[in-house]
């Protein structure tokens, strides 16, 4: 084995931390700038203390998520001092700059160079011919075991409420067979799931007028169906269809498409759909896409061909002009469309956006009395969907395993189908195996549930 000469000294190398707040969009741009820096010779610090420099990526999606984007800047510099402001708020460098004038550099989102180029002005890479030939992989900041997979950028919507156009830009699609090598990639080093994500993967390659690329021999188009065919054909080293979830999906015509892959076991049957409202006065005042489809009546076919599939949605409530009747139609709707997973928001003013021009205002305290009502009809229905699962076998993917309790045994937390990361619920499983570990599959039975989360024990 070659050695180094005696006299030579590896420098230390300089070490980041990183920060990062808002969607999984904004994960995978941490991900991206943290594998540049370490390819251009850079250690990641876990804390504060250790860092040289720390990067803090924001969210500036809503005020509240700005406020918490200043919090997290502010506490980056009273911990470390050495602070560089990237993400969605970057467009607000003067806000920033007013509240923390010490921050070294302010970039806006997905601007890789411009992170990299002031991390190396802040703390100057120690590199040499040494450090150079030190092989280096991709970072992750999620669990080796999933990962998001990010398909383009921007988005060509302009609802009323967001302003993520004017932080992101207009859609910007990645080329097909770059998306399918990445995710070969990821899949061939671990990974078991891919959770597709963007502003609208509905819409993924209508910039490129869904340009053709080859890949492994034939051609794909840049078409969010061929996307989903081709990545239904990937397998893990164990020889396993690994998990590939659809999330942001507009309901356009041609998501009919991919409904048969689920069915057919290629495509995980889950559909993140952010349907916002339902009411059609609202949905027009929002100016949100699609929503002249009959997504009731698709809904009802997607079923039919695939009876396992799981919807999940977020809807806003308290836009303004929303009435008690408006509300009501919202609740009538989500009563008949029985959607497996629900989120809800409490409408927020974001500066920027079309919507806060808007007349009738919805009071505050009538926001609050309509979420909490949106919130009991939607639990509701979760807890009797999950309910209608007890007795039945599900396929698991592993989170975490816990330590041995008093009495020997380990329990272990893990995800279903109708599950994504950080966002659905969970199974949670009791006894298993010393040798389980995080990202395997295993089947298990379902024993109890509540209005979130299943409970059960691994059938053997």
């Amino acid at each position: 084995m070659a050695t180094l000469p005696p006299e030579t000294k590896i420098p230390d190398q300089k070490k980041v931390g990183m920060v990062s707040l808002g969607c999984p969009k904004a994960l995978v741009d941490s991900e991206r700038i943290l594998t540049r820096l370490r390819a251009d010779g850079y250690a990641m610090s876990p804390d504060y203390a250790g860092a040289d420099v720390v990067l803090v990526n924001t969210c500036g999606f809503l005020d509240s998520a700005k406020e918490e984007s200043l919090e997290a800047i502010g506490e980056a510099i009273a911990e470390n001092g050495r602070v560089i402001v990237t993400g969605c708020m970057g467009d607000e460098a003067d806000v920033i700059r007013a509240r923390f004038p010490q921050v070294l550099a302010i970039t806006g989102a997905h601007q890789y160079e411009d992170v990299v180029e002031a991390v190396h002005e802040a703390a100057p890479p120690a590199q040499g011919p040494f450090m150079d030939l030190i092989p280096q992989a991709d970072v992750k900041l999620t669990p080796r075991h999933y990962s998001y997979l990010k398909i383009s950028e921007g988005c060509n919507h302009s609802c009323a409420f967001c302003i993520i156009p004017d932080l992101r830009g207009t859609l910007a699609s990645r080329r097909i067979d770059a998306v399918l090598r990445e995710a070969e990639k990821l899949v061939a080093a671990g990974t078991k799931e891919l959770l597709v994500i963007s502003q609208d993967t509905s819409a993924y390659g209508v910039d490129t007028r869904h340009e053709e690329r080859e890949w492994h021999g034939h051609i794909v188009r840049a078409h969010m169906t061929d996307l989903a065919r081709e990545l239904g054909q990937l397998r893990t080293p164990e020889g396993d269809v690994p998990w590939t979830r659809l999330h942001y999906v507009y309901p356009y015509p041609h998501v009919d498409a991919v409904i048969p892959l689920m069915a057919e076991g290629l495509l995980t049957p889950y559909l993140d759909i952010p349907f916002q409202h339902a009411s059609p006065k609202v949905l027009k005042a929002m100016k949100r896409p699609a929503n002249e489809a009959k997504v009731l009546d698709r809904l009802k076919k997607w079923r039919e061909i695939a009876p396992d599939i799981t919807v999940r949605s977020s809807f806003v409530v308290g836009f303004p002009g929303e009435t008690e009747d408006d509300f009501r139609y919202l609740l009538d709707w989500l009563e008949e469309a029985q959607l497996d997973r629900v989120g809800g928001f409490r409408f927020e003013p974001v500066e920027g956006a079309a919507a806060n021009a808007l007349p009738d205002p919805v009071p505050e305290a009538v926001k609050e009395e309509r979420y909490a009502r949106l919130m009991e009809v939607t639990e509701r229905i979760s807890a009797a969907k999950l309910q209608a699962k007890i007795g039945r076998r599900l396929p698991v993917i592993i989170d975490e395993v816990g330590e041995p309790d008093e009495d020997g045994d380990i329990g272990a937390t893990g995800r279903s189908q109708a599950d994504a990361p950080e966002i659905d619920g969970q199974v949670y499983l009791r006894n298993v195996p010393a040798d389980l570990k995080p990202g395997d599959f295993v089947s298990a039975l379902v024993e109890d549930a509540d209005a979130h989360d299943l409970f059960g024990v691994i059938d053997r």
